[in-house]
């Protein structure tokens, strides 16, 4: 038994470091990689970098609208606050967005989706007539509709945008399954009597794997994204609170006369998603025996 056990767990070392080897020869993504964990440290030490009521929510009228310059790199808002450390902090609740809104969605449309494959017949009938329905809507509209019935915070916004993820993860993880359901493993793994919750965790599923986590990337970049043009339009994060959408709102009435309050939130959700992007391809390219050379 023990055996069994460090062979398996050899082949899944063995299989994480052929991909991370894979991986490494994307320059683009190992670039993007860098970047994002980057952002993700900022992320999570931004109480340390900055201290929010100093830093991100004191008014300076004095310096209101400063242009860029060495003790404000990014120049200063209407209300004299540093643009850095606002941008900066705004770095965890983007991030948190979305991430937290794909988790969400992972966590439900993953046992939808396989189930539904696995399962077949009427239940997947009306499953995926269910997901057509909420497929045919534009995911932005939907989002709208939710946070507007809902009510305009963090975790609201969160909840639409992972309703409007779920649809595209139940049907990538339904197809995955219908490859390999009828795989010799499966069928031995029948009949032997295995219940369903067991072939489906331990032998489905981890087979899965891949596409799930390359679509699950992508969408985070989608819903950065889709949050900030929410939050443009006043149906996302409120001020004060600075996420990078929210940003871009205050903004407008300064595009004139302080194009630098617009420009470098802007620059963030552009790099940001680029970023996300790049690990997203270069997790395709890795996983998919397809895209290997």
């Amino acid at each position: 038994m023990n055996s069994s056990n460090e062979v398996k767990s050899s082949v899944k070392q063995n299989r994480a470091l052929e991909v991370w080897k894979q991986y490494r020869r994307n320059k683009g993504a190992m670039i993007g990689l860098v970047i994002l964990i980057i952002l993700i440290l900022i992320a999570v030490f931004a109480d340390v970098i900055w201290d929010y009521e100093t830093d991100i929510t004191a008014m300076q009228v004095g310096d209101r609208l400063l242009k860029p310059c060495l003790e404000h790199p990014f120049g200063t808002d209407n209300y004299g606050r540093d643009m850095l450390a606002r941008i900066g902090y705004g770095t965890r609740y983007s991030l948190s967005i979305g991430f937290v809104s794909v988790l969400m969605g992972v966590i439900i449309g993953v046992p939808l989706g396989a189930l539904s494959g696995y399962i077949g017949g009427r239940f997947d009938t009306i499953l995926m007539r269910l997901v057509d329905t909420f497929t045919i809507i534009p995911s932005l509209l939907m989002t709208i509709i939710l946070v507007s019935v809902l009510g305009t915070n963090l975790l609201n916004l969160m909840i639409a945008l992972s309703i409007s993820t779920i649809p595209v993860i139940t049907r990538i993880t339904r197809a995955s399954v219908m490859v390999t359901r009828n795989s010799d493993y499966i069928e031995s793994a029948r009949a032997i009597g295995a219940p369903v919750h067991t072939i489906l965790l331990k032998h489905v599923l981890p087979n899965c794997f891949s596409p799930i986590l390359v679509q699950a990337t992508l969408r985070v970049g989608t819903s950065i994204i889709s949050a900030a043009g929410l939050s443009y339009i006043g149906l996302g994060v409120p001020l004060p609170t600075p996420e990078w959408g929210a940003l871009l709102s205050a903004s407008k009435s300064f595009i004139i006369n302080a194009q630098h309050m617009c420009l470098f939130p802007g620059l963030a959700i552009m790099i940001t998603v680029m970023v996300i992007n790049l690990v997203g391809d270069g997790l395709r390219g890795a996983l998919d025996p397809k895209l290997k050379r």
